[in-house]
């Protein structure tokens, strides 16, 4: 797949890296061509200068061929046009803006613009550590009604299966990370201690999720 990036700071460089190191083409645009020293001599996709919501800048990076563009410069506003343009003007079908400001993101969400909101995103990740017993969201779909959450459950779970988890709580279980590694489960998968669970589930469910969590199962 052929994907640009709007944005050559340490987020956009290293995003290239990673997205040229998995076979994709990539292209990186900045107005600062100062700014693509970042990417070092061994990146063998494209360096455009220009305006990431510039219609021939765009077509010169290969978008009209793109498969995914991805916005991540250091301006919630330049992010936003740019990825409104590749999504309406190009058609380009995955498409993400970086935003600082968490309120825009989650308006930005419910227009169709999947964004990743910095300071909101870490903000949660260090309340999920500091209150574990809550279901602060790792994702939301654009609408704001099904979320990914990690769940902490209550030691009584350790050693039932996770088709009794789901049955219980009405979730459904994404991933499971044991030992530092995720693991895709099984309905069979036994809860092991120490085992970190990701589930989807509605929002409008979150306290009775997280109330069938900590009670924990149900005897039969």
């Amino acid at each position: 797949m052929h994907i640009v990036i709007m944005g050559c700071g340490r987020v956009g460089a290293t995003l290239a890296h990673g997205l040229e190191e998995r076979g994709h083409s990539v292209a990186v645009i900045d107005k600062d061509p100062t700014a693509f020293r970042r990417l070092g001599s061994g990146f063998e996709g494209r360096r455009v200068t220009g305006l990431g919501f510039d219609r021939d800048t765009l077509v010169e990076a290969g978008l009209p061929e793109a498969g995914a563009f991805a916005a991540v410069s250091s301006g919630d506003n330049s992010n936003i046009i740019a990825a409104r343009v590749a999504r309406e003007v190009f058609g380009v079908r995955h498409v993400t803006a970086r935003i600082y400001d968490s309120r825009r993101a989650e308006v930005y969400e419910r227009f169709g613009i999947p964004t990743v909101a910095t300071v909101r995103w870490t903000a949660d990740q260090m309340v999920r550590r500091l209150l574990p017993a809550g279901a602060e969201p790792l994702w939301r779909d654009p609408s704001g009604e099904v979320q990914l959450s990690e769940v902490t459950l209550a030691p009584s779970w350790i050693g039932h299966e996770l088709r009794r988890f789901q049955e219980t709580t009405g979730v459904r279980v994404a991933f499971v990370t044991r030992l530092g590694e995720a693991t895709l489960p099984t309905a069979g998968m036994v809860l092991q201690e120490g085992d970190l669970v990701h589930v989807l589930m509605y929002r409008d469910r979150i306290a009775e999720v997280e109330a069938a969590c900590v009670r924990g199962p149900e005897p039969r």
